[in-house]
């Protein structure tokens, strides 16, 4: 459920987007989580933290040994998010999104700075910026630029800014791991914001 507000913007409520977290994990996971705690332990600005956070993410992915069976499964109705760590101080989370042919998020935006890296197949995203209501003109989002992320691939962002939508647009499965700057297992999603609002695509 949401709660909608006056500008066509909706904030999610807690909702079942997130798998239950369970205590299986690999080695390897492990020492990513290691890793990044370290880098997040800095106390560096956000947009250093997601830096620092990409370079360790990218030599994992796409190895065998990363995620268990269980964390690669998806869901036939929707994207499905299985969370892989919450640190228990709630400074970051790991978070893998299994994407079936066809699906696709929202608009939204994020809670806390973000790291993406795609683990297997592609993503496709589409970027946007807010244009506020003014002189009678409704607010409306504005695409700035889409994007093709490979599997390899890595970026990361912090708010504002950060206004986005992603689909699987091809005929196998896509896994993308995320680290987010929040306690995704307390607030059970990383979308601060939907936006319902007109798009020029």
């Amino acid at each position: 459920m949401r709660r909608p507000d006056a500008a066509g913007m909706t904030t999610p409520t807690a909702h079942t987007r997130t798998a239950p977290a369970r205590p299986c994990t690999t080695p390897r996971l492990d020492a990513l989580v290691a890793e990044i705690r370290e880098a997040v332990g800095r106390g560096l600005p956000p947009d250093l933290t997601a830096y620092l956070v990409g370079e360790r993410l990218a030599p994992h992915l796409g190895t065998a040994d990363l995620l268990t069976a269980e964390q690669c499964e998806g869901d036939p109705d929707r994207y499905r998010q299985h969370l892989l760590h919450a640190e228990s101080d709630g400074s970051f989370s790991v978070v893998g999104l299994v994407w079936l042919p066809g699906q696709r998020t929202s608009v939204h935006d994020h809670v806390s700075w973000c790291v993406t890296g795609v683990h297997e197949g592609e993503e496709h995203e589409r970027r946007y910026r807010l244009v506020p209501a003014e002189d009678g003109v409704p607010a409306h989002l504005v695409a700035t630029e889409d994007v093709v992320n490979p599997q390899g691939a890595v970026c990361g962002f912090a708010p504002p800014g950060d206004i986005h939508r992603v689909w699987n647009a091809g005929a196998g499965r896509a896994i993308s791991l995320h680290v987010y700057g929040a306690d995704i297992g307390r607030l059970g999603s990383s979308v601060r914001r939907v936006y319902d609002l007109p798009a020029d695509r």
